[in-house]
């Protein structure tokens, strides 16, 4: 049985969000979510918070049996951009300087499945 969660239009850019995710793919979910809740970044937070939903929707199954969390891999942990919000910042002699905030789409499926 699968499980997934997304969550859309993160504000952090893909790049930084892919370091945290390749770290928990393939493992069990107890240690990926001790994994993300050790690592000091804001990416790991944001990862933790759609992984737990992926996870509660797991144990909370409407369509076929519930399953307990300690059972559960995390078959898939993909990071998405998403679109990148474009500012302009007032640079020296009439010019303008190009700021880029990149925003991320998180999507993570757990299953019970070796």
């Amino acid at each position: 049985m699968q499980a997934r969660s997304e969550s859309k239009y993160v504000r952090i850019s893909a790049f930084k969000a892919r370091q945290v995710t390749h770290l928990i793919q393939g493992k069990p979910v107890p240690e990926a979510l001790a994994i993300v809740d050790l690592i000091p970044r804001k990416a790991a937070r944001l990862v933790a918070r759609t992984l737990r939903s992926a996870v509660a929707s797991a144990e909370n199954a409407e369509h076929g049996p519930s399953v307990p969390a300690a059972s559960l891999t995390v078959r898939e942990a993909v990071i998405g951009e998403g679109p990148t919000m474009k500012r302009f910042r007032p640079k020296a002699r009439g010019m303008a300087g190009r700021i880029r905030k990149r925003t991320s789409h998180i999507k993570i499926v757990v299953t019970d499945e070796a």
